[in-house]
């Protein structure tokens, strides 16, 4: 996994190879200290030979500048590298993100989304920082040390021979353990994510119905859990640091004892000895630094395979390419829309060739959310959709945009299969107003310009009067160049849905389609805002989704959904008279009167 991710290093290739570079000079320098101390004392202290101590000291001072040089150049280089590699990651991350459909967004969720973007990035550039630093460093002083220590004296080098792999061994087994530990430790970090969001998003809601004390008691069980995934992963790391501790103060203590018997007998100088102690401390050390490094790989490894999991995410919705200019690609010219047989479950969809596709999201469920959704719409015509929570309401128009695929059947735009489209040039013909109304940070002005960048002030005011938005907005002191704070907090709820109307009808699409986008509006008020439709979208297809009869009794068709399935299909007299579901809904909101 962290292999594979090292392409995303792109343009930084070269510091990356700069950094081996100069960590090479670094550690030359750096090794070649104890050999010339060890020169000092074996020839130049016993001869008096100030000449050459002075020459051989000026030589360690001058490698000494040299490895700083190189030491601080390596970490420039080495930040640079990290946090564009970062980068490359991220944006890789967003941009495969933007390409996932509703139902790839609802397998990761949204926090596991953002804790990939953030904290596991986060960790594959410490990864790399610490590979060109410290890792690279590692071997490279390994190799060196054994060099000159087996250049001073080869017999005993053996004591290093035997510590080394008992080191490697131990630290190997730490390792395997750690990298289950870290996985576990970032999917309790996405809870803990997930919680946090969405208590400041409805942190409004919680104060409302004094439900902090359960909050805190809520956050308090993943915040615990999280930190003790952290803590049994810390625990079995601090395992390795007694036995790589153990083994270097062993291998000291015996270097000591047979390296003393040896200045001894006059086998091996007083100066190589210490020399020798040098190396042996900068290889046990370097293998310590291998060893803590690769478990920062372990939780690394764990974060990779987090990213490439999005990375590598089948994106359930195919787009048609944009033919090249000259062909004919098709496009939204009237909005008939028509169901032939409709299917639909959460994770479960059909290809454009009729395979099945199913991208594993809730494919337990079993129940169809939409059940045989067979119906047209003619071009503009307004068309009401009502029903029950949960009868599918909302479900059945995200097929029309291709927010969500069908799982059998077909759903047409103008006689052609919306799997044949290409997904900008549908939903280019396509104005839709969700349930949830999002409004963004930034201006009003350019909030609504969402709907069409290119649009004249007069086209603005235009959607915003039609959406009955104008007044309220003029109202403001800087009118369309309002700031908006964060999802709109500073509006109320009416006025949210009327800008997200606007939005849309700013598209000038060829059909129209509201999720229940008026129900924070006044009855009088949606009445304007139906006559405006009804006088200046005649043009356009209708599509509304209302709880409310009085909002779609008006229009051309009613469309009746209970559990999934059209219990009706006519005008509001048709189905007063012959659908008892509705009939109820009426006489409930209409408090028992009769038609």
């Amino acid at each position: 996994m962290v292999k594979r991710l090292f392409a995303y290093i792109g343009q930084y290739k070269k510091y990356v190879i700069s950094c081996i570079f100069l960590m090479t000079f670094d550690v030359l320098c750096e090794m070649m200290m104890p050999f010339l101390m060890a020169k000092i004392v074996d020839v130049g202290i016993p001869q008096k030979d100030i000449a050459f101590i002075a020459r051989v000291g000026g030589l360690m001072i001058v490698l000494a500048l040299a490895a700083i040089g190189f030491g601080v150049l390596n970490m420039r280089f080495s930040a640079n590298a990290s946090q564009g590699f970062a980068a490359n990651i991220r944006r890789a991350l967003f941009d495969k993100v933007q390409s996932f459909s509703f139902s790839n967004i609802d397998y990761f969720s949204t926090a596991s989304l953002v804790t990939r973007l953030t904290n596991d990035v986060t960790q594959m550039q410490v990864m790399l920082l610490m590979s060109l630093r410290i890792l690279l460093r590692a071997p490279l002083m390994l190799i060196t040390a054994c060099f000159f220590a087996m250049s001073i004296n080869l017999k005993l080098s053996g004591i290093i021979l035997i510590a080394m792999p008992v080191l490697v061994i131990s630290i190997y087994f730490v390792i395997r353990s750690a990298e289950h530990l870290f996985s576990t430790m970032q999917q309790r970090l996405d809870s803990l994510n997930n919680t946090v969001r969405e208590n400041l998003i409805a942190i409004r809601v919680v104060k409302a119905f004094v439900r902090e004390e359960y909050e805190k008691l809520k956050f308090k069980k993943v915040n615990d859990a999280f930190t003790k995934a952290a803590i049994n992963a810390g625990y079995l790391i601090s395992l390795a640091m007694p036995v790589i501790l153990f083994i270097l103060n062993f291998t000291t203590i015996a270097v000591i004892w047979f390296g003393g018997k040896m200045v001894s007998t006059g086998t091996m100088g007083t100066g190589e000895l210490i020399g020798f102690i040098s190396y042996v401390m900068q290889i046990l050390t370097s293998t310590m630094i291998f060893s803590m490094v690769f478990i920062l790989y372990a939780r690394a490894e764990a974060s990779a395979q987090r990213i490439v999991e999005v990375l590598d995410a089948k994106v359930d919705i195919a787009d048609k390419p944009a033919l090249p200019e000259g062909g004919i690609t098709p496009s939204v010219s009237s909005g008939k829309v028509e169901f032939r047989n409709v299917y639909f479950r959460y994770g479960n969809s059909v290809n454009s060739n009729g395979s099945a596709n199913n991208n594993g999201f809730n494919n337990k469920m079993g129940k169809d959310v939409l059940s045989d959704i067979t119906f047209n719409i003619e071009s503009g015509e307004i068309v009401g959709i009502i029903g029950g929570t949960g009868s599918g309401k909302t479900s059945l128009i995200s097929l029309i945009p291709r927010l969500y695929d069908v799982t059998a059947g077909q759903v047409l735009v103008d006689g052609t299969d919306v799997r044949d489209y290409n997904l900008k040039t549908l939903r280019d013909g396509i104005g839709i107003v969700l349930q949830t109304n999002v409004l963004f940070s930034g201006t009003i002005r350019e909030n609504l310009l969402w709907g069409n960048e290119n649009a004249a002030q007069e086209e603005i005011e235009e959607a915003a009067r039609n959406a009955q938005a104008h007044d309220f907005i003029m109202s403001f002191p800087d009118g369309y160049d309002t700031i908006l704070g964060q999802a709109g907090v500073n509006l109320s709820g009416g006025q949210k849905q009327r800008l997200c109307i606007a939005r849309a009808l700013l598209k000038k699409p060829y059909i129209l389609i509201l999720d229940d986008s008026t129900s924070s509006v006044d009855v009088a008020t949606e009445a304007k805002i139906m006559e405006s439709f009804n006088k200046n979208l005649k043009e356009s297809t209708i599509i509304i989704i209302s709880q409310r009869i009085s909002s779609i009794k008006e229009a051309d068709k009613i469309i009746v959904l209970d559990d999934g399935k059209i219990s009706g299909i006519g005008t509001h007299e048709m189905l007063y008279e012959s659908n008892t579901i509705y009939r109820e809904i009426y006489d409930t909101q209409q408090g028992g009167l009769i038609l």
